[in-house]
């Protein structure tokens, strides 16, 4: 009788495998915004049909409009950053942040405006003439597709 040879699997080589785990882990790191500043006031953005997206995100300055979370029947707030501000204080606000930026980032600014659809159009007015006063002419409204 023949005896049959025994045939082992090779086994895999898994020296590259740190490799390829790291390059997927920096690719996601670099991928991924993360949110700056907590948000303190509760919003739900208008419909629209004519949306564009931004495409220098840097150049962004955000104003979040609505009413302070976990009070419902709390006065509409201003937060920039992550605080709340004033619409006076809006002026000394973007003063501080284009004083932060390049050349060329100063003719990108764009200051975005995320407010409360239910937002009295009284302080988004107020809002345009201090983002007005502090030079700041290039103003987008964020909204989400119908």
């Amino acid at each position: 009788m023949r005896r049959r040879k025994k045939y082992t699997i090779p086994g895999l080589n898994t020296a590259s495998l740190p490799d390829l785990i790291f390059t997927v882990l920096f690719f996601f790191m670099i991928v991924t915004h993360m949110r700056k500043e907590p948000l303190k006031v509760k919003y739900k953005v208008p419909a629209g049909t004519e949306l564009t997206r931004l495409t220098k995100k840097s150049t962004v300055t955000y104003i979040y409009i609505g009413r302070p979370m976990g009070q419902p029947n709390g006065a509409t707030q201003v937060q920039m950053n992550d605080k709340f501000v004033t619409v006076g204080d809006i002026v000394d606000y973007i003063s501080r942040d284009r004083a932060g930026m390049s050349a060329e980032d100063l003719q990108q600014m764009t200051v975005s405006i995320k407010a409360d659809k239910a937002t009295p159009m009284g302080i988004i007015t107020d809002v345009k003439q201090a983002l007005r006063q502090a030079n700041a002419l290039r103003i987008n409204y964020s909204g989400e597709k119908f």
